[in-house]
């Protein structure tokens, strides 16, 4: 595959993370924070949320874990994993936060199990497609090319 086929795909591959609702604009204006002074810049920002939000996950699963659930203390957690994904544009991460915060309110442990659950999969998907998305970059470059640059214009 010649490098514009590459660079086509990780278009298109970034245009349907934007679609499905995985990544939104803030995710562009992160990129936009790149230069060549720091050509990593995403990439250690996003590893950064990786290791914040594994963390949570541990935090969030001990705090639902306890036979009196502290529910401020969830929702203190829910709220840090509310931000910081938000900072990156992981936007289902995000919304999943937003409705796990209003199950602290009500003190639902149920309802938050079954959120914390939910915001999981919804952590591991993000996961899981930026590091493809990451992969596909440096593929790009390995072989010589640079990066494109998704414009909001779908």
């Amino acid at each position: 595959m010649d490098v514009g086929q590459m660079q086509r795909r990780l278009l298109d591959y970034t245009k349907s993370l934007f679609m499905e609702g995985v990544l939104d604009g803030q995710f562009l204006q992160l990129q936009q924070l790149q230069d060549e002074s720091n050509p990593d810049f995403v990439v250690e920002v996003v590893s950064l949320f990786f290791e914040d939000s594994e963390r949570l996950l541990n935090d969030l699963t001990r705090a639902l874990d306890q036979p009196n659930v502290d529910f401020k203390t969830v929702d203190s957690h829910v709220h840090q994993w509310k931000g910081s994904s938000s900072s990156i544009g992981a936007s289902r991460v995000k919304n999943g936060c937003i409705a796990f915060r209003n199950f602290c309110e009500e003190q639902n442990i149920e309802a938050c199990l079954r959120c914390l659950q939910q915001v999981k999969q919804e952590y591991y998907l993000v996961k899981n497609k930026l590091e493809t998305l990451f992969r596909m970059e440096q593929q790009i470059v390995a072989a010589g090319g640079s990066i494109p640059i998704l414009e909001l214009s779908f």
